[in-house]
């Protein structure tokens, strides 16, 4: 499974989710521009030092991503989504396409994905949004528990 971070604006996030990754022993993708820089010391601290356990693959911008990624079945996880993600049927080369903190996704990247493929956590009504690494810790484990967890103890 993948996790991709589009163009993400919080070092200690985008730490946790290496970190995240790391331990799960999914790849990530980082579309750039990124709001910091990746060898940011508050990064590092938040589990950056786990980018070697990783593959971590980068891209200029939203367009390339989307490009080299046509044939994957990626999800854009959105608050905007109106479908639980617990609902799709998840396979080993899912992506998990995530938003900026402050952004989310933009429209032009959702209106790529059919309503299938926008997925969200159920929330209460009148919460804004989980916090990114808190997301995407929550979907991604629904995935691998639906592919039963590969090469996990």
């Amino acid at each position: 499974m993948h996790i991709a971070l589009y163009e993400p604006e919080i070092p200690p996030n985008t730490g946790n989710i290496i970190r995240l990754c790391a331990n799960a022993g999914v790849n990530l993708h980082l579309i750039h521009p990124l709001g910091f820089d990746i060898n940011e010391k508050t990064c590092r601290r938040a589990g950056l030092d786990y980018k070697e356990y990783i593959d971590i693959k980068h891209y200029d911008n939203g367009k390339e991503f989307l490009e080299e990624n046509k044939d994957k079945p990626i999800y854009a996880c959105t608050t905007k989504g109106s479908v639980a993600h617990t609902i799709p049927q998840y396979t080993n080369d899912a992506i998990f396409l995530f938003g900026p903190e402050t952004r989310g996704l933009p429209d032009w990247v959702l209106e790529r994905f059919d309503v299938d493929h926008r997925i969200r956590i159920p929330m209460h009504k009148d919460s804004r949004s989980l916090n990114l690494s808190n997301s995407v810790a929550i979907i991604l484990y629904e995935g691998l528990r639906q592919i039963g967890f590969p090469n996990l103890l």
